[in-house]
Parts: C-alpha cells; structure tokens; sequence
C-alpha cells in the first residue's frame, strides 16, 4: 500500500499495490503492521457497507461524539462516489476545513478518515457499494451530523442532489 497525506491533518489516502498476472490482479487492503508504521489506527472493530441506487445521492454528513468516536477506512467497491471529509476538530490547525476525494471501483483507493472529522460522500454513478471498516462501535446517543449544504463550510457537491435520508437534510446549522 501507498499512503499519501491529504490537505487535511491526520487524513490518509491510500492507494493498493495490485500484483497482477492473467487471471486478475491481488492487492492487501489492510495490513496492521504496515498501518502502524504510518500512524494510523490498527484495530477495527466493525464492517459497514451501503448501497445506493441512484447518482446523486447524498449520504452524510455523519461523525460519533466522544468517547465513541471513530476512525473510518472508506472503499468504493462498485460505482464511483466522491467522498468528503470535514475537520471537526477545534484543536486541529485544519479545523473547519474540507476535502474531496473519488473512490471508485476503477481506482481501488481507500480513505483513512480520523476521529473527529464528519464524513458524507455523493455518489456520482448508479448501483454504488461502499463499504468502511470503523474502530468503534456504533452508539446512536453519540451520533452526530452536519447537514450537507450548512453555510459554516461552504462545501461543493459534484452534483445536485437526488436522494438524501430526511435525518440528513434536518441537521442544524453548525455552531461552535
């Protein structure tokens, strides 16, 4: 694997070293040892996955409150999404600031997103599967969210959207 910095501190995009001969190609999504030897979380606790039918739907933006907050190791597994990244963190130099990444099922990228960062990702094909590994478990009175579209960060969707859970277009505008 190839770990590549972001814009965003703590924030990792990680690229799979594909081996690859006639029959396809192998490549490791994880390693812990290789995860350690970059800083990043090395124990996982729990596999999401979703699908979504349409392009241009939104799903986010979602973080957990402390204590239960979570380190999150994105993959787009079919279609293509851009997933966005938010820093919530008050003592963090980058905080308030946000990134976009494409993960798709061409590029094979993965996304470390830190605890205390707000994810939420569009796709921008139909039929997506994205799955992401979480080093905590969920905690519904922990849960948390900033609506896709709140003045406070100004964030640029690639597309308009389609379909967005009713819980996502409700939460309140950010406040410190």
């Amino acid at each position: 694997m190839k770990f590549h910095p972001t814009t965003l501190k703590d924030a990792v995009l990680i690229e799979l070293e594909r081996r690859g001969d006639d029959r396809g190609f192998f490549a490791r999504t994880f390693c812990a040892d290789e995860f350690a030897a970059n800083g990043l979380p090395t124990e996982f606790v729990q596999q999401n996955m979703s699908y979504s039918a349409t392009k241009g739907t939104i799903r986010g933006m979602h973080f957990q409150r402390a204590p239960h907050a979570e380190d999150k190791l994105i993959r787009c597994l079919r279609g293509a999404i851009v997933d966005i990244i938010l820093d919530l963190r008050p003592d963090s130099p980058t905080y308030k600031r946000w990134e976009a990444f494409e993960l798709n099922e061409e590029n094979k990228r993965q996304l470390l997103v830190p605890k205390g960062f707000a994810h939420g990702f569009q796709t921008v094909s139909d039929h997506v599967e994205v799955t992401y590994l979480v080093s905590s478990r969920y905690n519904g009175a922990a849960e948390g969210g900033v609506r896709w579209n709140d003045p406070a960060f100004g964030i640029t969707w690639p597309l308009a959207p389609t379909e967005m859970s009713d819980k996502d277009k409700k939460w309140a505008d950010f406040a410190d």
